[in-house]
């Protein structure tokens, strides 16, 4: 075996892939000096060609030691399951039994004789002998959580979760069938209200569900709700959070938490004309302020938290009782994310530089450690505040689910799910031996983004996860099913690989990283069932074909975006070539909006940014866009929803005017995809993106707000003409009102 046999092999063992293709079907092969990289941000020394062998053999003794593996993830209609063993070849005649312990508690039990087993695989590490058996494990057991373990003479040898998973995701009866459904996707931060504190809140998202469920929608899909940083409230993207597991706190409303009106002290604050002064201008910007809405909102909670700490919690009162069984049911994970909050405050107050976990002082970047469990007993109602802030935020969400309900609204609220968490928060910090702090996801190059791209944040490492029976990936899918009727799982084909890039690197040093994607779609089903909540993959990108395959047989609804559906020839493709199990839309939130689109601001932005890797590439997408405009309108003549005014005859083109965006919606309502989600920064005619990919501070990222107050929505007669439109087109959508 030559060393780059052997380094692809051990690259292997450890779910790294030694090369890949692009989206243009070019193979790369891995670099050697990126392979020993990533392997090495995992422990695994390959330094040398003697580190590379032990590291093999290390990694052989881990796999024969294990009788059985720490999660069985089984289809329910697959039963009897094929259950591997590895055992010493020194005890392969001993008896042994299984016991199956159900989810309920109730017991099924049996016995093995090895002798009568198949023998699969057999191994000798260092003069010890391993043999693998397989035998059919014929049992009734439900969809769920169990646990099996294997016996000799009663102790356990070896103890599994043992997870029986339905075929399918959950789908309501609004979608299905050839039921069709239309909404919209909002960013929630985004919405201006006559009410709000200068950022939209849980108030405001209840409102557009009643707003466009009055009016025949279906769904209305946001930006991932996930916690940021409240001590660093300008750290504005929801797809770099904190925490996956709780909820950012500035989208509370204040003024619905029942300890503000109850407490005189902040009644009589919020009514000062200062107070009302600095709210209008929270309101009037065009840019969420984010470290003004953070400093008076978090002040004011605060008021209210001494108010409940005084009035409740000191007498046990019904409303304590309940915050503490909200402290109960969350443990320990709450207490953990709450005095992540606090330590990260303390150190950031005595140093600006503190950036997160990875900048305290030693004694305090494991969460286990005595000196964090000093810290805690000191700083202990600090901690508990922010426990406060997140059963105020899980209550507003959950009254935001249950608006949803009793509107009757065919899907609901449509939450989204980040790729995964930044390497400086409270998840990283608690779960750090899980992730791969030491790497990025990334994604190499594509049409969009010619120099690849680097994420920042930290993956999660395979074998960890499958080593923790997959239990901090069930609990972020339940965190945020609960209160959803839709979850978009961002990058879904995270769930089959990810490209992690190097920490130091550029995203062309990047190697795929496979993970269990049976076991984790099988868990997506399991919880989409139990949360009663539908599942969409955003699958753009480079998608493997097994990935599109899996995700379709599993009832996971594909996600197409319009300026990418192209048939072979660059045309667009017509609304008959699009599949039923799809949400579709005109663009996402990385893209221009439809008006900056056909205008080539986009194009525009990334010249002055420096985001195009060379001269020539401008030209051509400048060239491709002008042919890709005259696509889309032959595209909508073949359909005859040409607007009048507009020809494919004339060499000038037509600007982007309401009736040409009504008419690329309808193209797109024609289709048989299940959901169809507008944003309404094309119904608007909104210019600027909401987020360019490659830039941080150059662009206002996630900042720029809707030009239109939510309580005009109703009145607005774009948003109407284009509500009637879509509620002509898919009628099957349950209006609320």
């Amino acid at each position: 075996m030559s060393a780059r046999e052997a380094m692809a092999r051990l690259g292997r063992m450890h779910e790294i892939a030694p090369d890949y293709y692009d989206v243009w079907g070019k193979r790369h092969e891995v670099p050697e000096a990126s392979l020993t990289a990533l392997l090495a941000a995992l422990g695994v020394a390959a330094g040398t060609a003697q580190e590379v062998e032990a590291s093999i053999r290390s990694a052989e003794f881990v796999r024969w030691r294990a009788v059985v593996a720490p999660a069985m993830v089984l289809r329910e209609e697959a039963a009897p399951w094929t259950i591997r063993l590895n055992l010493p070849a020194a005890a392969a005649n001993s008896p042994l039994a299984w016991r199956l312990t159900l989810e309920d508690g109730e017991r099924h039990e049996g016995t093995l004789e090895t002798a009568t087993l198949n023998v699969v695989e057999s191994a000798e590490l260092d003069g010890e002998g391993f043999v693998a058996y397989e035998f059919a494990l014929q049992v009734a057991a439900r969809c769920g959580y169990h646990r099996l373990a294997i016996l000799r003479d009663g102790a356990v040898l070896g103890e599994a979760m043992f997870v029986v998973v339905p075929d399918r995701c959950y789908r309501p009866p609004a979608v299905e069938n050839d039921a069709r459904i239309w909404g919209a996707a909002v960013q929630l931060y985004a919405v201006r209200s006559e009410r709000n504190w200068g950022i939209g809140d849980f108030t405001d998202l209840a409102t557009l569900l009643a707003q466009w469920g009055a009016r025949g929608a279906g769904v209305v899909g946001v930006n991932p709700l996930h916690a940021l940083f409240p001590h660093n409230p300008e750290h504005a993207s929801p797809y770099s959070p904190s925490s996956r597991c709780f909820v950012n706190v500035l989208y509370l409303d204040v003024e619905a938490i029942p300890d503000f009106s109850e407490c005189d002290e902040a009644l009589a604050q919020a009514r000062t004309p200062e107070f009302q002064s600095r709210l209008k201008a929270l309101r009037d910007t065009d840019l969420v302020d984010y470290a003004g809405v953070a400093e008076i909102k978090l002040a004011m909670i605060q008021r209210c938290f001494a108010h409940f700490f005084s009035r409740h919690l000191a007498s046990g009162t019904p409303r304590a009782q309940a915050f503490r069984a909200y402290q109960a049911a969350h443990a320990p994970a709450l207490r953990q994310h709450a005095l992540f909050e606090v330590l990260q405050e303390h150190f950031h107050r005595e140093d600006a530089n503190v950036w997160g976990w990875p900048a305290w002082p030693e004694a305090y970047r494991i969460a286990a450690a005595p000196e964090v469990a000093r810290f805690a007993e000191s700083h202990a109602e600090r901690v508990e505040f922010f426990e406060y802030l997140q059963w105020q935020a899980e209550l507003q969400l959950e009254a935001v689910g249950r608006r949803s309900t009793n509107l009757g609204l065919g899907v609901g609220l449509y939450q989204d799910l980040a790729v995964s968490v930044d390497r400086g928060g409270a998840e990283a910090w608690a779960n750090q031996d899980l992730y791969c702090v030491a790497t990025s996801v990334g994604a190499p190059s594509d049409e969009f983004n010619l120099r690849g791209q680097d994420w920042g944040l930290p993956p999660l490492v395979p074998e960890r996860l499958r080593a923790a029976a997959y239990a901090p990936f069930i609990t972020t899918l339940r965190a945020n099913m609960r209160h959803a009727g839709a979850l978009r799982i961002d990058h879904v084909m995270g769930l089959a690989r990810l490209f992690w890039v190097p920490q130091g690197g550029e995203p062309r040093d990047g190697a795929y990283v496979h993970y269990p994607f049976e076991d984790l779609v099988g868990i997506v089903a399991l919880e989409s069932h139990r949360n009663r909540c539908m599942v969409i993959g955003e699958d753009l990108g480079t998608v493997p074909d097994y990935v599109r395959a899996t995700l379709s047989r599993t009832g996971i609804l594909s996600y197409r975006v319009l300026l990418f559906e192209r048939q072979q020839s660059g045309d667009f493709k017509l609304p008959a070539e699009y599949p039923a199990d799809a949400l579709v839309t005109v663009a996402t939130h990385d893209l221009p909006t439809l008006a900056a689109y056909w205008e080539g601001r986009d194009l525009a932005l990334r010249r002055e940014f420096g985001l195009f890797p060379a001269e020539e590439v401008r030209q051509a997408q400048v060239l491709a866009r002008a042919q890709d405009r005259m696509r889309l309108l032959l595209a909508l003549e073949r359909e005859g929803l040409l607007p009048q005014g507009a020809s494919t005859d004339s060499a000038s083109l037509p600007e982007m005017t309401p009736a040409l965006m009504l008419a690329i919606h309808a193209f797109l309502a024609r289709s048989a995809a299940r959901l169809l989600v507008v944003q309404p920064e094309d119904v608007l005619g909104v210019r600027e993106q909401v987020n360019l990919p490659g830039t941080s501070s150059e662009h206002p990222n996630w900042r720029r707000k809707l030009p239109l107050l939510l309580e005009r929505w109703p009145d607005d007669e774009g948003i109407s003409r284009l509500v009637r439109l879509l509620a002509a087109l898919r009628p099957s959508s349950t209006a609320a009102g």
